[in-house]
């Protein structure tokens, strides 16, 4: 009893014994959660006798029609464009620089016939002379032979019918004459020349095959024989039926006095009766300078 009264001034003198009797009537536990409803509970059998859930929709809504971004096809079918979609056309200035640059463009492209030319293929130090060297050829006679041989397949991109044997300073003259005479004479006919069809090149032989006649420019290398042009468009202008033709004849004329000055001798259906078909150049030089009919 003693204990008792001496715990309860004890609490009195703390200030402990007030709170003690103030304490709340109910407990400090927290209240358990409310009965959370039932599956079942939260839905209802509509009219058609499907089961629809009472809870809202967690799917969001749409946006309201002031925020939605409209379509290009809208925005043009309300207001339409300011301005048109259509490329304007190139000023005349830009239009004529271009067209005179596609003009170069084919101007500067490689016809069909044009012979690819490298160094690799050259001889006689020239690009444009297409060809190989061969060995040196001893004659049978006296007379023939050909010391430094090349056999030349195409002269400023013209092709040879035929690999034809001779030396660089006959190769060199066939090329000037191609160049500068041959292509300016037939120009465009036929769109230009493609090749030459050679008649022939080296050979031992005396002149025109005659027996006791000195030796031919042949037989050393220094000659070509030509009977027929070649052109780009599969036509051809012949010596031998173009000569006197009202159409063919100049250009061939024209050819052929063009030969005159890159080679020494040049002859054709004018010279005499075993030239009636061909031309005949070589380049032995004379005196009195070159020889030409």
């Amino acid at each position: 009893m003693i204990k008792r009264l001496w715990g309860g001034f004890f609490l009195c003198m703390t200030g402990v014994w007030p709170a003690v009797a103030s304490a709340p009537d109910t407990s400090l536990r927290p209240e358990p959660r409310p009965i959370v409803e039932t599956a079942a509970a939260a839905t209802q059998i509509n009219a058609r006798g499907v089961r629809v859930s009472l809870r809202p929709s967690v799917r969001p809504k749409p946006r309201p029609a002031a925020t939605r971004v409209a379509s290009v096809q809208e925005v043009v079918a309300t207001v339409g464009l300011s301005r048109s979609l259509r490329p304007k056309g190139r000023p005349r200035r830009i239009a004529r620089r271009a067209q005179r640059q596609q003009t170069q463009t084919a101007a500067m492209r490689v016809q069909p016939s044009t012979v690819t030319q490298s160094r690799r293929g050259s001889v006689c130090g020239d690009r444009s002379i297409q060809g190989k060297s061969i060995a040196p050829i001893p004659g049978r006679v006296r007379g023939c032979g050909v010391a430094d041989p090349v056999q030349v397949t195409s002269v400023d991109g013209v092709l040879l019918s035929r690999p034809s044997t001779m030396d660089c300073g006959t190769a060199k003259a066939l090329n000037s004459w191609v160049k500068n005479g041959l292509k300016p004479a037939v120009g465009r006919l036929g769109r230009g020349a493609k090749s030459i069809r050679v008649a022939a090149h080296y050979s031992c032989r005396p002149r025109n095959n005659k027996a006791g006649a000195r030796i031919s420019e042949h037989g050393k290398g220094r000659a070509i024989d030509i009977s027929a042009i070649g052109l780009n468009d599969g036509s051809s202008l012949t010596v031998l039926g173009g000569w006197r033709d009202r159409k063919q004849g100049p250009i061939l004329k024209k050819a052929h006095k063009a030969a005159c000055g890159p080679f020494g001798t040049v002859l054709g259906p004018n010279a005499d009766r075993y030239h009636q078909d061909h031309f005949h150049f070589d380049t032995a030089r004379y005196r009195s300078g070159s020889y030409c009919r």
